[in-house]
Parts: C-alpha cells; sequence; structure tokens
C-alpha cells in the first residue's frame, strides 16, 4: 500500500512539473500525434507563438467551440447537464459530446488521449484534475494558445500554422475570418470533414461560425482575450 501511495505521489508530482513547463513550452509530442505517426497519416506541424496567430481564429475557435470560454473555470456545468439529459432521451447521443470546454479539449489533446468506448470513461476523471490544473497555472490565453497549436486540423495535420499552410499558403497570423471559420469547421473530425478538397459540411458550418463570429465579437471581455 505504501509503495502504490508513494507512486501516486510521484505521478501527480510529475504531472504537475509537465503542467508548469507546459506554461511556458509547447508540448514536444501529443498521444495523438504520437498515433497519428505510427497509422501512418504523417505529422505536419509548426507551433506558432501567440502573436503569430490571428484574431480570426481566436475568434471563430471561441465562437464554434465554447463561446462561454471567458467565463467558466474549465467546465460548463449548463452544457454538461443538458448533454446528460440528453442522453437519457438519445440513448445513441454520447455523453458529454456537446458539454466539452475548450479547456477540457486542451487538457485531453495535450495530457491524455483521444477515442470513444470504455476509454472515454476511463479518461473524465484525468481529464478533470487536468483541466483544471491548467484553468488555474496556464490562464485562458495560454490555454487558446496551445490548443490551437496541437489539435488536429486535418489527417496529419496539426495546428493552425500547419492548417494555414496546407489549405491556404499562407502564415496562421493572415488567415481571413472565411479561412478561419472553414478550418475550425472542420472539427471535431477534420479527417471526415475536410477543407480541402472543401466538404458540403464544412461549407455549411464555416457560415454559421461566421454569423456567430459577429455575435460574439461585441463582448469585450472576448476582444480583450483575442487581442
Amino acid at each position: 500500500m505504501k509503495r502504490l501511495i508513494k507512486l501516486f505521489f510521484y505521478l501527480l508530482l510529475a504531472s504537475f512539473v509537465y503542467v508548469l513547463l507546459c506554461k511556458w513550452m509547447l508540448p514536444p509530442i501529443t498521444i495523438t500525434q504520437l498515433s497519428a505517426l505510427v497509422q501512418g497519416d504523417g505529422l505536419k506541424r509548426d507551433y506558432v507563438s501567440w502573436e503569430e496567430i490571428s484574431p480570426n481564429v481566436k475568434l471563430a475557435t471561441i465562437a464554434s467551440e465554447d463561446q462561454l470560454f471567458v467565463q467558466h473555470e474549465g467546465f460548463d456545468w449548463n452544457a454538461i447537464e443538458k448533454s446528460v439529459q440528453g442522453v437519457s432521451k438519445k440513448k445513441n447521443r454520447p455523453k458529454g459530446a456537446a458539454a466539452s470546454t475548450i479547456s477540457q479539449q486542451t487538457a485531453k489533446n495535450v495530457f491524455l488521449w483521444q477515442g470513444s468506448g470504455w476509454g472515454r470513461y476511463v479518461r473524465k476523471v484525468p481529464e478533470v484534475f487536468y483541466t483544471k490544473m491548467i484553468e488555474w497555472v496556464w490562464g485562458k490565453q495560454r490555454i487558446l494558445e496551445v490548443y490551437l497549436n496541437v489539435i488536429e486540423m486535418g489527417r496529419g495535420i496539426y495546428g493552425i500554422e500547419a492548417a494555414s499552410q496546407a489549405y491556404f499558403n499562407k502564415s496562421a497570423k493572415n488567415l481571413t475570418r472565411q479561412e478561419a471559420a472553414m478550418i475550425i469547421a472542420a472539427l471535431p473530425n477534420p479527417k471526415k470533414f475536410t477543407v480541402k478538397p472543401l466538404s458540403k459540411r464544412v461549407k455549411w458550418r464555416s457560415q454559421g461560425i461566421l454569423r456567430q463570429m459577429n455575435f460574439v465579437s461585441g463582448y469585450p471581455e472576448i476582444q480583450e482575450l483575442i487581442h
């Protein structure tokens, strides 16, 4: 029992140290990126700083993925409650699918693994831990910066800079609103819903994201964050 307690303590300490390090450095590699290499998808990425990411991308991400990002402390409890209620009414709907915040997605992408089935239930406890840790240690700007650098945005394409170069042959800092909305519209399944060639879903959804961008851009706290 003492050995297990010691092991747990060391793992907890190592986790905290890694979270702290990632406040200043971007993760060398994630489990998802490693899986892409093993599966033969390749790994295209080019980490960039906050200043090298267009405000249009930051706005599109918040508008599409988590409009309460600047307000919550890692979890959108109202969305979680609605999602759980939806599961009881629709058995085929995955639990938590509509309730995952940008903070949760960042924690999952950087420190944990993807996938459904039993793996997602095993992942929930450490996901809560890492989500709270990055909220406390990193803050909102760093969370969004890391999120936009590590998430999958196409087959073997990770991060906004690699996606911007692959789809529009330009740097992420020069993306227009339309281009940013198209890239974000491919989430959460950019392998299926592609930007290039342009899928019907991305074309349709990007228009909705643009409308939401116009809506949320009026909030001063969002403007303060993205700039």
